[in-house]
C-alpha cells in the first residue's frame, strides 16, 4: 500500500510537470506598481523564467525600495545590493517619463554593468536628459563625455525579436501612443514558447487617434488563441469619470475593456474567459483605487482574469 501510493505520488509529479498540466512560464517580482506621487512605489517588474534567477527589469521607476520589500517577503533570499548587482540582468524602458525610469538613475552608482534595452526614442531621452553630467554623471557608453560604460545601449527594431543578453529570454518591442505625439513601447518577452506582454503607459487608440494598439492586438491575438501567451499587463490609471482631455495617455476601466473588446474581434470572445489582465499603474490614491477596482469587475463582460500586483510580492505565470 504504501509502494502503490509512493508511485501515484511520483506519476502525479510527473504529470503535472508536462505542458498543459499547470507548469508555470514565467515569475515575475512587481517593485512598483503605482502610478505616480509616491516615488517609493513607481513602475517595475522584475521577470524570468520559472526555472531561472536571470532576470530583466521592465521599466525601473523603483528598484531598492520594491527589492527591500521582496528580500523582506522571502522572495530572494540574498540582499537587496546583491539582487540589484547579480538578478537583474538587463533593462527594458517603455519610455522616458520619470516614473518609470528614476529607480535605474539614482541606483546607478550601486549597480553593475548591464545593457538598457529600448526603441531609439528612449534612448535619446537617457542621452539628452538623464545621462548628461549635469543633471546625473553618464554611466552609459553613449552621450556626454566622459561615458563611463557601465549601461550600454541597445536599440530595437520594432517587431523584430532579440535576445536578451545573459538571460534565457527574447523580446520584441512594439511602440505605443502615449499622449499623441508621445510615445511608448510594448515588450512581448519569449521563454521558450510561452511569451508575456508588458505595455507601458498608453491611451486608447480612439483618444490617441491612433492605430497601435489595434495592431499589437493583430499580432498576439494567434498567441491568445493557442495559449502561449501567459499574461498582459496593462496600465488603467484613472476611473471612468475623468474625461477623456485630461487622460494624458492614459486609460479607465471603460477604456481597457473596449480595448480588450478589440482583441476579442481577432482572437473571439472565448479564448479570453479567464485570461489573466495584470493591472498596472494605478494613480496612488485608496479612493481612486477601490473605484477602479469596482469599475473594471462591473465592466469585465469578457470574464478576464483580473489580477492587482503588490509590490515585493511574487507573481507566477
Amino acid at each position: 500500500m504504501i509502494l502503490t501510493f509512493r508511485v501515484f505520488l511520483l506519476l502525479s509529479g510527473l504529470l503535472f510537470n508536462l505542458p498543459g498540466y499547470g507548469q508555470k512560464s514565467f515569475k515575475v517580482v512587481p517593485l512598483g506598481v503605482k502610478g505616480g506621487a509616491d516615488e517609493s512605489n513607481l513602475s517595475a517588474y522584475m521577470l524570468a523564467p520559472a526555472n531561472s534567477n536571470k532576470f530583466i527589469c521592465l521599466d525601473a521607476g523603483t528598484i531598492h525600495s520594491g527589492i527591500q520589500k521582496a528580500v523582506d517577503n522571502k522572495v530572494f533570499r540574498d540582499s537587496a545590493q546583491i539582487v540589484l548587482q547579480k538578478y537583474i540582468k538587463a533593462y527594458l524602458i517603455s519610455h522616458g517619463h520619470l516614473d518609470h525610469v528614476s529607480g535605474l538613475v539614482i541606483n546607478s552608482p550601486e549597480d553593475t554593468a548591464k545593457n538598457i534595452y529600448a526603441l531609439p526614442f528612449v534612448i535619446d531621452v537617457f542621452k539628452d536628459r538623464y545621462f548628461t553630467w549635469q543633471n546625473w554623471a553618464n554611466f552609459a557608453n553613449e552621450g556626454d563625455k566622459p561615458t563611463l560604460n557601465k549601461y550600454t545601449y541597445h536599440t530595437f527594431s520594432s517587431g523584430t525579436e532579440i535576445t536578451i543578453d545573459s538571460t534565457e529570454l527574447s523580446v520584441q518591442a512594439f511602440p505605443l501612443s502615449h499622449a499623441s505625439p508621445g510615445l511608448s513601447t510594448a515588450f512581448l518577452i519569449r521563454s521558450d514558447d510561452s511569451y508575456i506582454l508588458y505595455l507601458g503607459d498608453t491611451g486608447p487608440d480612439e483618444v490617441e487617434k491612433s492605430e497601435q494598439l489595434k495592431l499589437l492586438w493583430q499580432q498576439i491575438s494567434p498567441l491568445v488563441k493557442s495559449k502561449k501567451l501567459k499574461a498582459i499587463f496593462m496600465e488603467v490609471s484613472y476611473p471612468n469619470e475623468q474625461p477623456d482631455k485630461l487622460l494624458f495617455g492614459h486609460l479607465t476601466p471603460n477604456w481597457l475593456m473596449k480595448e480588450m473588446k478589440q482583441l476579442s474581434v481577432f482572437t473571439g470572445q472565448k479564448a479570453l474567459r479567464n485570461f489573466p489582465m495584470v493591472i498596472t499603474h494605478i494613480k496612488p490614491s485608496a479612493d481612486k483605487e477601490l473605484k477602479i477596482k469596482r469599475q473594471l469587475e462591473q465592466v469585465n463582460t469578457l470574464g478576464l482574469k483580473l489580477m492587482y500586483p503588490r509590490q515585493g510580492v511574487l507573481m507566477d505565470f
